[in-house]
């Protein structure tokens, strides 16, 4: 099975995390932490950097590494390293490629349908927040 290694940021701004809905392909409309792809020759945090400007248009600064979350698909085995990050100062967020996005309270991250490998990060994020 083929191994896809990407790059996710928990973008964390006045106690709201930052998540976003896909706007296309298979998993379309299911829930996830931005990120993309690790090209060859890029570390996680530059693939995240360049990702975010991409898609969002944000500027990012990434601090911790959260976790790495491995997750079998269908079709591909998912390796995602996601990091704490936060907007850059006078960064904004455009949304060039998902369908939507939300800003979610910690109670509030169960309410969205993660795809399957965002749920543990949501619960990461979420024992996070409560060792603060």
């Amino acid at each position: 099975m083929k191994t896809v290694n990407v790059a996710a940021a928990v973008i964390i701004s006045g106690g709201r995390i930052f998540a976003t809905q896909r706007g296309y392909g298979d998993y379309k409309d299911g829930w996830e932490f931005p990120g993309g792809k690790i090209e060859p020759g890029e570390s996680p945090e530059q693939a995240l950097v360049r990702e975010l400007k991409e898609e969002l248009e944000a500027d990012v600064i990434i601090r911790d590494h959260l976790i790495t979350v491995e997750c079998d698909y269908p079709d591909f085995h998912l390796s995602m390293k996601c990091f704490l990050a936060e907007l850059a100062e006078r960064s904004h967020i455009r949304l060039l490629e998902h369908e939507a996005s939300r800003w979610l309270l910690p109670e509030e991250l169960d309410s969205v349908d993660w795809l399957p490998a965002d749920v543990e990060v949501a619960e990461a994020v979420r024992n996070y927040l409560n060792s603060k």
